[in-house]
């Protein structure tokens, strides 16, 4: 598998008009899974993979993502714990690159919203009817943007403080899950794709 990354992805950002007001509304678009499965698609620069995604939340409150193909076969099974981090379990050879696995690290902490509780600086910018969230992890910023009071998630995003990487969105809550969730990053062909089933499983 290999990763195109390019450099010429929009400087979105630089319009963007430091406003009042702290970033703490966004606590309550959290997601909360105990667990859910998603028929998932993905999509990266000419290679394709298909089969149901898992999101689980462990005893010791770690978050598991396991990728299989109908069969069962683990393309990935990642964690995220508070203790110890991002961990990669398994990956299959052609995944198993440093590209791959930070991209696919940070796609889920925003989908997630790991990152609202980790991040030790956020601000607030304005953009027309926008509110965009701010939080900085490292060179990366991760913006949540909702309407003006931040009463409603309209979409989330990754970038620089001004290139924009990635879009992300998510249809309707229930039960503080997502029924689907939706990725596209700006700088090279890479989708994300998830919808809920229900695998009548005991949580």
């Amino acid at each position: 598998m290999l990763l195109l990354l390019g450099s010429c992805a929009p400087a979105v950002y630089k319009k963007l008009q430091r406003t009042e007001g702290n970033t703490a509304c966004i606590a309550a678009f959290k997601p909360h899974i105990r667990r859910a499965l998603y028929r998932t698609s993905v999509d990266v620069t000419g290679n394709h993979l298909s089969g149901l995604l898992l999101i689980k939340q462990m005893p010791d409150s770690s978050t598991r993502i396991v990728f299989t193909n109908e069969a069962g076969f683990s393309f990935f099974d990642f964690e995220f714990s508070h203790k110890n981090g991002f961990l990669v379990h398994s990956i299959i050879p052609k995944m198993d690159k440093e590209a791959v696995r930070k991209t696919l690290r940070k796609d889920f902490e925003l989908l997630l919203m790991e990152v609202a509780d980790t991040a030790t600086v956020s601000s607030v910018f304005q953009k027309g009817a926008e509110r965009y969230n701010a939080f900085y992890a490292g060179d990366d910023v991760y913006y949540y943007v909702t309407d003006i009071p931040c009463a409603q998630l309209i979409r989330m995003e990754r970038g620089s403080r001004k290139r924009k990487v990635l879009e992300a969105t998510r249809g309707t809550m229930k039960d503080g899950v997502p029924e689907s969730m939706h990725i596209q990053h700006t700088n090279f062909n890479f989708t994300i794709d998830l919808k809920r089933i229900d695998d009548h499983a005991e949580e």
